[in-house]
């Protein structure tokens, strides 16, 4: 345990949107550097090509690819989708039950 009494590690949170606006600019920052590194890893590790798109709050374009973007976009418009998920699928697919 840590000298706060909470358990060491990672702890389960509650997946919901998070209201204080500096909180969440510091998880988007936080998130969206781990997401870009994993898609980076992916990418790298398992000879893909990946192709991340993010908008900040203000709407603001970030992205990854892990080869011509473009061409990784237009491949992706030409062929329908194998797999494809949504907010809404989050606890179908990693719910507590899923673990």
């Amino acid at each position: 345990k840590s000298n706060t009494g909470h358990p060491m590690g990672r702890r389960e949170i509650d997946i919901k949107p998070i209201a204080d606006a500096r909180v969440r600019k510091s998880t988007f920052l936080k998130r969206k550097s781990g997401l870009i590194k994993k898609a980076m890893e992916l990418s790298i590790l398992c000879n893909c090509e990946v192709a991340l798109v993010i908008f900040d709050a203000k709407g603001d374009p970030i992205q990854y690819s892990g080869g011509d973007i473009e061409e990784i976009l237009a491949k992706f418009l030409d062929k329908k989708p194998l797999e494809s998920y949504c907010n809404e699928d989050y606890s179908e697919k990693f719910g507590k039950d899923k673990r």
